[in-house]
């Protein structure tokens, strides 16, 4: 069994059949997804993290596949309807709605108008008349007129049985089901007197389309519409043909009994296999969509995870306001809160001069050499009166986005972390610590609640928890923790580990003081073998006894490090970061693979290197505060904030951001948005629409514009 599904995982993701063997045996071992991709590349020739990724979830939904059949085959087998032959067309089924399709004949009738039919003893009748041979049916009905029944009663129950047995058949389903996948079409329409309350669904008030095309972003706000009762949303295809294919099917003739059969078989689609088909449809192009859509979503949080750290710096972080003033934090080198303070330099208080004085003297006092302003509300006006403090050249000025730090600043974990401070303190913290590592302060928030993708509360939200989940500890396991300084929040991360050995960890590190070297963590309960193999090579510790635990390498390869040392006649310490003292060395010569020497020989020549990019600092255009400075034909610098499948929302220091359209993206066809850009990307773009009324600025950035 575990090789046929080796084989359709293989064919499904276009992979080697031995990749996916490989994959299969290291999961079966109890290894993790981060650890299988970064330190078995060998065994997997070199699969990427994504890729074992896939493998996993394709791993578990036949797993679960295998689970439905199993409990179809018991249910069967205990109405002693299983035979050999249909045993094994269950068992050989390997797909989720033929599976069904098999099932459903054998499947325990709910109150159904066919059963009620069975409980009046009507089924001999249906069968009578559903083989079309009796040509005195009036004859037959008559027999069955007993206990008050009348003859039209019997016909009709008769025909519901007939209807049930059509619906029933496989090749009719399937007929059908094709037919709606290939030409439905998805209309939607307004409701009567919901014209001003489903405003923003206008587009969709008349609309019509191919169903299987209808984009991700569209079908979810139709939906969406749908669920707030604004709009009725419906399938529809060509009746006639079904019909043509089911009669074609069923009748024998044209007599009476025929006529009772086609009657039932005109019932059977409209009352059983047209509900039933169009809510699988409707079902599968949400499945589809969902998928597109957490694929966007995904990806930008990747990119935004992985967005440059400042590093360890002494941050003053403010978050803007005007009414109930800046709220400003001191933070050192580790994050640490040292000092916050309010201060009130806009309208209504206008207190400026004081401000900046209380500014200089928090940078004198902290020594501060980075500050931190949120992006939200007086954010522009707060930068200027920076910049007005005239702060030392070494003190550089970032705009943060802010976008769910209200969310931790509320959530139980900032009231662990701070309990004797209000919301507005913790939120200027997190503000500050997202410029030191974003990483480290994101992974606090529920990613839904950070602002980078399009209908994430619509989506299947197991699936988007899963995708989302992958995406947090992929990002953390490529960056490294340093398990001295980071929080359980992200050590729970880190491959192997988990919410329990994380607070182990943060607890040992409190009643024993930093670890000093990898092999320590073995004394942290619960912290076993396995968890230790899958964690260490994500670990770092700085300034610890052995240098390498500062880096990539495994502690699995610490002896042949050693070796290594010795074949050059230095001291492993001396060794590390430079790259020419690992000239001459081969994979046969340290027998280790191919990519397990590649990844070694980098790990040791740049130890601890984080994948993420330098900060780049970003000015907005000071002329620019509302909306109502833009013009159309202006070109305007910005931020991309966010992209969904149709295009990319783009920061340019006011309120409202600007959209580039797909189709506003390159002078070239551009399908997907994140092949061309990506999140945090600075852009020069021109303003070809300005709506003030409905607040929205549109941008471009082909070059063929006038």
């Amino acid at each position: 069994m575990s090789n046929e599904i080796a084989e359709r995982i293989a064919k499904g993701l276009n992979t080697g059949k031995d990749q996916v063997n490989s994959v299969l045996q290291l999961f079966r071992e109890g290894n993790t997804v981060p650890f299988i991709a970064r330190y078995r590349k060998d065994f997997t020739k070199g699969l990427k993290d994504f890729e074992v990724f896939e493998i996993e979830k394709q791993l578990k939904q036949f797993e679960d596949l295998e689970k439905r059949k199993q409990t179809i085959l018991k249910t069967i087998a205990e109405a002693e309807a299983l035979d050999s032959d249909l045993k094994q067309k269950i068992t050989s089924c390997w797909d989720e709605k033929e599976l069904e399709d098999i099932y459903l004949p054998y499947k325990p009738k709910r109150k159904t108008k066919a059963e009620a039919a069975r409980t009046l003893g009507l089924e001999s009748l249906a069968k009578i008349i559903m083989s079309q041979t009796n040509q005195n049916i009036q004859e037959s009905v008559a027999k069955f007129c007993k206990n008050g029944l009348s003859e039209s009663a019997v016909i009709e129950g008769a025909k519901h049985i007939i209807a049930e047995w059509i619906s029933e058949r496989s090749f009719i389903r399937n007929k059908v089901r094709f037919q709606y996948q290939r030409e439905a079409l998805l209309e939607s329409k307004v409701k009567k007197g919901k014209e001003v309350e489903g405003e923003k669904y206008r587009d969709y008030f008349k609309f019509s389309t191919l169903a299987k095309r209808i984009p991700s972003h569209r079908l979810l706000a139709i939906l969406r519409a749908e669920k707030e009762k604004v709009l009725i949303v419906s399938l529809s295809i060509d009746k006639d043909e079904v019909m043509d294919f089911i009669k074609t099917k069923t009748l024998k003739g044209s007599g009476a009994a025929s006529k009772l059969v086609s009657d039932a078989c005109l019932d059977a689609f409209k009352r059983l296999i047209k509900p039933s088909i169009e809510a699988e449809i409707m079902s599968a192009l949400k499945e589809k969509v969902d998928i597109e859509a957490i694929k966007v979503f995904s990806s930008n949080l990747r990119q935004l995870l992985m967005y440059p750290a400042l590093g360890e710096k002494n941050i003053l972080a403010i978050d803007p306001g005007f009414k109930t003033g800046c709220k400003m934090v001191c933070l050192d080198k580790q994050g640490n809160l040292k000092h916050n303070e309010t201060i009130f330099p806009h309208p209504p208080q206008k207190k400026f001069l004081d401000s900046v004085n209380t500014i200089n003297d928090l940078v004198s006092k902290y020594k501060i050499e980075a500050v931190a302003i949120g992006n939200g509300t007086a954010s522009r006006e707060t930068e200027s009166l920076v910049k007005e403090a005239r702060l030392s050249k070494s003190v550089e000025v970032f705009v943060v986005n802010e976008n769910g730090a209200s969310i931790y600043s509320a959530s139980k974990l900032a009231r662990t972390e701070f309990p004797n401070e209000d919301v507005t303190v913790r939120g200027s913290v997190s503000i500050g610590r997202r410029l030191m590592d974003p990483l480290a302060e994101l992974v606090k928030i529920d990613a839904k609640s950070i602002g980078v993708g399009q209908y994430q509360h619509d989506v299947d939200q197991t699936q988007l928890k899963l995708e989302l989940d992958h995406v947090v500890e992929s990002c953390v396991n490529a960056v490294g923790v340093n398990v001295n300084t980071a929080s359980p929040h992200l050590l729970k991360y880190i491959a192997g580990i988990g919410d329990t050995i994380a607070k182990n960890i943060v607890a040992y590190r409190k009643e024993k003081g930093d670890f000093k070297n990898i092999d320590e963590l073995k004394k942290v309960a619960r912290l076993g073998g396995k968890a230790f193999e899958q964690a260490a090579g994500f670990f770092r510790i700085k300034n610890g006894s052995n240098p390498l635990d500062d880096s990539a390498v495994h502690p699995e390869n610490y002896k042949l490090v050693t070796h290594i040392a010795r074949l050059k006649k230095m001291k492993v310490i001396d060794l590390i970061g430079v790259p020419d003292s690992l000239k001459g060395l081969s994979a046969e010569m340290l027998k280790l693979g191919q990519f397990a020497f590649e990844d070694l020989i980098s790990d040791l020549s740049k130890p601890g290197l984080d994948p993420r990019k330098k900060v780049e600092h970003f000015e907005f255009d000071s002329s620019i505060q509302t909306i109502a400075d833009l013009k159309v034909g202006m070109k305007i610098s910005g931020i991309v904030e966010n992209i969904t499948n149709f295009g990319a929302f783009v920061n340019i220091g006011i309120k409202q951001k600007g959209l580039i359209h797909v189709s506003e993206m390159s002078d070239k066809f551009i399908s997907n948005p994140h092949s061309f850009i990506a999140l945090n990307d600075q852009v020069y773009a021109k303003i070809i629409a300005v709506d003030l009324p409905r607040n929205r600025v549109a941008l471009s950035l082909k070059k063929n514009r006038v």
